[in-house]
């Protein structure tokens, strides 16, 4: 086998490349031999005797399947999490979360006349006190004190 040493230096030159990343073919070794001048190399590249390998990149394949997970709610343990609860998910957000199914049922419950506008008006303004967590737990309070009737489960 033969020293291409200055071959590859000058193809490397050529292609902007490492020394490493030229490719000689194996099977045409006599070929790139000959080639003496860069002149000669620009001519054994344009035939495909000399090419640059590819680059080899830092693979996706890891953060591509983490986020994947991620995407369908897993990862999110305590031990993942950095910020504070409010960092995660601002008090304004938890309120809006927690506050709209309260008054959606308050305003069906007095839409289907299960409550008077007086009650209503009693409930939301506690509901806005902070009062209720849930609508459940809305119905519960209206039960317990009679203005709604308890719903039999079938």
């Amino acid at each position: 086998m033969s020293d291409l040493k200055n071959q590859r230096r000058m193809a490397a030159d050529i292609l902007g490349c490492g020394e490493n990343r030229v490719w000689i073919n194996p099977d045409r070794l006599e070929e790139v031999e000959d080639c003496i001048t860069r002149g000669d190399i620009r001519m054994a590249i344009d035939s495909g005797l000399i090419k640059a390998k590819a680059k080899k990149g830092t693979s996706r394949g890891r953060t591509r399947y983490v986020a994947g997970q991620k995407a369908s709610g897993k990862r999110k343990g305590p031990g993942s999490r950095k910020g504070t609860a409010n960092a995660r998910i601002s008090d304004k957000r938890r309120w809006i979360s927690r506050i709209r199914p309260i008054r959606d049922e308050l305003k069906a419950l007095r839409a289907d006349g299960e409550i008077t506008p007086s009650v209503y008006r009693l409930y939301y303004r506690r509901a806005k006190g902070g009062t209720y967590n849930s609508r459940r737990n809305l119905r519960q309070h209206m039960i317990a004190e009679g203005h709604l009737k308890e719903e039999e489960e079938n």
